[in-house]
């Protein structure tokens, strides 16, 4: 159990850190931020669902079967989601400079953004006590979807007003939410049941809703063919590298702490 603490509690330390990369916005010609903000949305739209159809579902398939319930729990994963981006307002502005806002907005931007990293932090620790490796590939794909989500909050509090070292501040406070969910997960001591049968299928569905509902329609906005191979392409680079991931060696020897039956019980002794 002590390995998996370590892991999730610098996995999300390294998600959090990436609230600074919002300086980019400031640094960047616009030209050049629009071309990497729209490789990175397309590369965070292709680990999402390569880490969905080649880590998380397949593992959890291979070990418990599909079952209508997984199925209902996926749907419910969906749901979360979308009942958090309504209730909060949550605004997901990966291009940015392509809206107006407002101080109002600013806030509830901070909030929403420390919501959805505190599930972060809930997803990743749960990811880490199904298997090891899941909780890697998952830790990728969440922060390469973090990179142009924390580059559009930073815009979205700059064009509040704020300053850019206040900017830089609070969205950090934010990302840090994420600690917040996987001390949580692992303090309550989840079981292995609870792990495998509601984290990982609210994982499985939270990121097929960020993916299809969030990145992928932001994409649809640039319509140039130029622009549009770009996508293509930067999003199989994604998948590429959540499939390259199945070859790595700890993904092998990752299915020796997986939660399920004996080989929990081995780890959790090791562990301790």
């Amino acid at each position: 159990m002590t390995q998996i603490w370590i892991y999730s509690l610098i996995s999300v330390l390294i998600v959090s850190f990436t609230s600074f990369l919002g300086i980019l916005t400031i640094v960047f010609k616009k030209h050049y931020l629009k071309g990497f903000l729209l490789f990175m949305v397309s590369f965070a739209a292709g680990t999402l669902l390569g880490d969905v159809f080649l880590h998380l579902l397949p593992e959890l398939i291979s070990e418990r079967g599909f079952s209508a319930a997984l199925g209902l729990n996926i749907i419910a994963g969906i749901l979360i989601f979308f009942v958090l981006e309504k209730i909060v307002h949550w605004r997901h502005c990966h291009l940015a400079g392509t809206q107006d806002h407002t101080h109002s907005l600013a806030v509830m931007n901070l909030v929403g953004d420390g919501v959805h990293n505190f599930i972060d932090g809930v997803l990743i620790a749960g990811s880490f006590l199904f298997s090891i490796p899941v909780g890697i590939a998952t830790t990728v794909a969440v922060v390469f979807h973090e990179i142009p989500q924390e580059m559009g909050d930073f815009g979205v509090l700059l064009h509040a007003g704020l300053k850019v070292k206040k900017a830089l501040f609070l969205n950090f406070l934010s990302a840090l939410a994420a600690v917040l969910g996987v001390l949580v997960v692992l303090a309550i001591g989840i079981d292995a049941e609870t792990t495998a049968e509601v984290i990982i299928p609210i994982t499985i569905g939270g990121f097929l809703y960020i993916a299809n509902s969030d990145l992928i329609p932001e994409l649809h906005k640039d319509v140039a063919v130029k622009n549009s191979i770009i996508q293509l392409v930067s999003f199989l680079i994604g998948v590429a590298l959540m499939a390259g991931m199945l070859f790595i060696p700890f993904a092998e020897a990752g299915h020796d702490h997986s939660i399920n039956g004996e080989g929990h019980n081995e780890i959790h002794e090791t562990a301790n």
